[in-house]
């Protein structure tokens, strides 16, 4: 039976946005719900980055076009975009930490948004996303990039586990997704 939930799609399809619907309908029925997302930021019009949100309102770049690395440290680029990988570290782990339910009430809702190139820099991040995986109690809704390319390794096996049900959003099926996806996660918590 599935127990996470993964969205998959092409960039710019709406699963952010679907993340976010999901969130609030799982504050408002009393389900504990930690995590982060991304979003992009513009400038006039134009896309310059993607920050880091947690659920608790914090907020940090994760990446910037062509901002230059800091001296004495590894360049983390994708595409025209560098990593800042120390401010989505100190935003995103101690997130995923908090979502073990040692901290809290069982069966807690972590949103991971997104297990994609730029986040799969940080080794730390890929070790925390494997252990809540297999925790007990922890519940993932998140978002994966679709294959092409390269298969990302992390990518693939989340794909392959049974205990996870990956929804292909399209433009066609993003407004109709919501009760499935909630659906999933109330199901795990019984």
């Amino acid at each position: 039976m599935a127990r996470h939930v993964f969205l998959t799609g092409p960039p710019g399809v709406g699963k952010t946005t679907l993340i976010q619907k999901a969130i609030e309908v799982l504050q408002s029925s009393g389900v504990p719900v930690d995590g982060f997302y991304t979003q992009e930021v513009r400038q006039e019009g134009k896309r310059i980055g993607f920050d880091v949100i947690t659920l608790s309102g914090a907020q940090g770049p994760l990446s910037r076009v062509g901002s230059q690395p800091l001296p004495g440290k590894l360049e983390c680029r994708v595409g025209q975009y560098v990593v800042d990988l120390a401010s989505f570290e100190q935003l995103a782990l101690p997130v995923l930490r908090n979502a073990s339910p040692s901290c809290g009430p069982k069966h807690r809702v972590c949103i991971i948004d997104e297990i994609g190139k730029m986040e799969l820099f940080s080794q730390a991040f890929i070790q925390a996303v494997r252990q809540m995986l297999s925790m007990p109690g922890v519940i993932i809704v998140g978002t994966i990039p679709v294959t092409k390319g390269k298969p990302l390794a992390l990518v693939e096996e989340i794909r392959k586990r049974r205990d996870v049900k990956v929804f292909n959003v399209t433009k066609e099926n993003r407004n109709s997704l919501l009760p499935d996806i909630v659906a999933v996660v109330q199901s795990s918590r019984t």
